[in-house]
């Protein structure tokens, strides 16, 4: 039987090790590379099994672990074998072990601000429209934050989305369902990012839907509007404003077009000479570009505004744009029971009820996506003659029944200090 070997090597031997694998004895062996990289090595065979394993104990030689120290940690490590206990699952469970631990602090740590916060940063470079942005963060400094901001996203239940949502589920009906939804995508992120288990409480399918009242009564609805009748004396009533917003208000009815299509419209935009306006894709809610043919009276009233000398279309009182509610505070002053876009429908119903337009023309004249995919992968143009005449029409219409596109005499160009 040859002789088992015992503190075979020095430390000398191993400084001069050449590549290989060197045995001291006792299972452990320095293992030095052809770099000269040297590591020591224990290799024992589990309690009950046949083949060898190995576990790297450390760096061997200047600045690793010495000779004496590599045959202390090798004995406890032989300890170990005898006693039944396999190093390296030991070492898989501790490191296991400690990357759960590690892991539970930063969960524990991690509070839904700070989910909110990493999503927002990460996601609204994708949100063209600013308004939409700030409508996050001022919902959830709100509405959110005070109850929940600060609690450790992975402990978010039920009970507190409801401490959240059922003050306001009634009374602000679409805040709430916004809100809602916020908090369901936070704790999705959450969620996806290891933060939290489980189902998300705030979602509304087969969870909420069985606590708050039916999502049907809450329904949004159509923005109140004035029928179509009632539009032309409407328009006439604007004619006695000298505001910028009152002709920012006929302009957008004209024009058929949203109020913050209106408000951030620049010159750069328009074409006085061939009456079209053409808005950019970035602030179209389809991103996608629309050109307006405007009406004799559409270029009256950007005519009219000229000598102000703004950037914007329509300028505000303190130089920048209007105000996204000088519109609708103007309606309100004119006790009109109605919204700046709900004009739209006038305009649709108008189109539909009163001329023989095609229905494509005034859904194109409203920058409405086409909802058949087949047809809207064929249908290229945008229409713009037809809806030329379309709006022509409109504003004929507006004006009181005039459709010869004669021109109102009365926009008078508006004074810098004059403008209200």
């Amino acid at each position: 039987m040859p002789r088992k070997l015992h503190n075979a090597l020095t430390p000398l031997a191993v400084k001069n090790a050449k590549p290989g694998r060197h045995t001291d004895g006792g299972g452990l062996q320095l293992l030095v590379k052809p770099t000269g990289a040297r590591s020591w090595v224990y290799r024992y065979t589990p309690k009950g099994k046949e083949k060898a394993r190995e576990i790297g104990l450390g760096a061997a030689g200047q600045g690793g672990m010495s000779l004496a120290d590599a045959r202390d940690e090798a004995a406890a490590l032989r300890v170990k074998v005898k006693a039944g206990i396999d190093p390296l699952d030991e070492r898989d469970r501790e490191a296991a072990q400690a990357l759960a631990a590690a892991q539970a602090a930063k969960v524990a740590g991690t509070t839904f601000k700070d989910v909110a916060a990493a999503y927002i940063a990460a996601n609204e470079e994708s949100w063209r429209n600013p308004k939409h942005r700030q409508q996050w963060r001022n919902t959830l400094d709100t509405y959110v934050y005070p109850v929940i901001g600060d609690l450790p996203v992975a402990e978010v239940e039920t009970a507190h989305v409801l401490k959240i949502l059922e003050p306001i589920w009634k009374g602000k009906a679409e805040t709430a369902s916004r809100i809602r939804g916020r908090m369901e995508t936070v704790l999705d992120s959450a969620k996806a990012r290891g933060y939290r288990q489980g189902e998300n409480p705030a979602r509304w399918r087969g969870h909420l839907a069985q606590i708050l009242p039916a999502r049907t009564r809450l329904s949004r609805g159509h923005h109140k509007a004035l029928s179509y009748e009632e539009i032309p004396a409407f328009v006439r009533a604007l004619h006695k404003r000298e505001a910028v917003a009152a002709l920012a208000l006929e302009f957008t009815i004209l024009a058929a077009v949203r109020s913050g299509e209106v408000i951030g419209a620049t010159w750069a935009e328009v074409d006085l000479q061939k009456a079209t306006w053409t808005i950019p894709a970035d602030r179209m809610k389809a991103a996608k570009e629309h050109r307006v043919p405007l009406s004799p009276r559409a270029v009256a009233i950007l005519e009219s505004l000229q000598p102000l000398g703004s950037h914007y279309l329509f300028p505000g009182a303190k130089g920048g744009k209007l105000s996204g509610m000088a519109m609708a505070m103007l309606m309100r002053r004119m006790k009109v029971d109605a919204t700046v876009h709900g004009f739209r429908s006038g305009f649709r119903d108008w189109a539909a009820e009163c001329t023989g337009y095609a229905h494509e023309v005034a859904e194109m004249a409203l920058a409405h996506t086409i909802e058949n995919k087949v047809e809207r992968a064929y249908r290229r143009g945008d229409l713009f003659d037809k809806r030329r005449r379309l709006m022509d029409d409109w504003a004929g219409y507006c004006e009181g029944g005039r459709e010869d596109g004669e021109k109102s005499d009365n926009v008078t160009p508006l004074r810098a200090a004059g403008v209200k």
